[in-house]
């Protein structure tokens, strides 16, 4: 069994899954790193969006790599997975030296740059330049989730400052106007 397996299979760990339109919403750190389910649900609560998280108890703080959620261990996933054009996935970081920026990864570099403009429109510091962004919270590797379907995504990292209830309002606004139309659209 692979990690992500073992993972699921732990007491209090589940998975949440709403089919929506073709544009899919993520936080699979749910419960770990505190505010990405509850970002990511808002925008679920806005938009028709299909959602996807995992929530894992508190206490358990067992943080897998994003490329270790494996479909082929998770129907869920897959399903979802399989029916999204494009992802938005909420992860959470702690960095000193990069305390309030949001950070824009992911290979859909053209919705990176969408994101980042509105997000500054809401005056949220956010940067999509990868070269800027730490390697390790680039969310590059063709595993991670948020790359798999056919138009990939952006992974969106927030530093802890992001993830209150304030800054989180800017942000929720920003993306939703973002993905509003192509939420509402049968195909992005």
């Amino acid at each position: 069994m692979s990690r992500f397996g073992e993972f699921l299979a732990v007491d209090g760990v589940r998975e949440e899954l709403t089919i929506g339109s073709v544009v899919g919403v993520m936080a699979l750190h749910g419960g770990l790193e505190f505010g990405t389910r509850r970002l990511a649900r808002s925008i679920g609560d806005l938009l028709p969006v299909s959602l996807y998280t995992v929530v894992q108890p508190v206490g358990l703080a067992w943080h897998l790599p994003s490329t270790a959620y494996d479909r082929a261990m998770s129907p869920n996933l897959h399903r979802f997975l399989e029916h999204v054009r494009l992802v938005v996935s909420f992860h959470g970081y702690h960095r000193p030296e990069l305390p309030d920026k949001v950070l824009l990864g992911g290979t859909n570099r053209s919705l990176a740059a969408a994101l980042e403009a509105a997000l500054t429109v809401e005056g949220v510091p956010a940067v999509s330049n990868l070269a800027a962004i730490p390697r390790a919270l680039r969310g590059q590797h063709a595993r991670n989730p948020v790359n798999i379907p056919i138009e990939a995504g952006v992974q969106v990292e927030l530093p802890r400052s992001m993830r209150r209830p304030v800054p989180l309002v800017g942000i929720v606004r920003a993306l939703s106007k973002v993905l509003e139309g192509m939420s509402e659209s049968p195909s992005v």
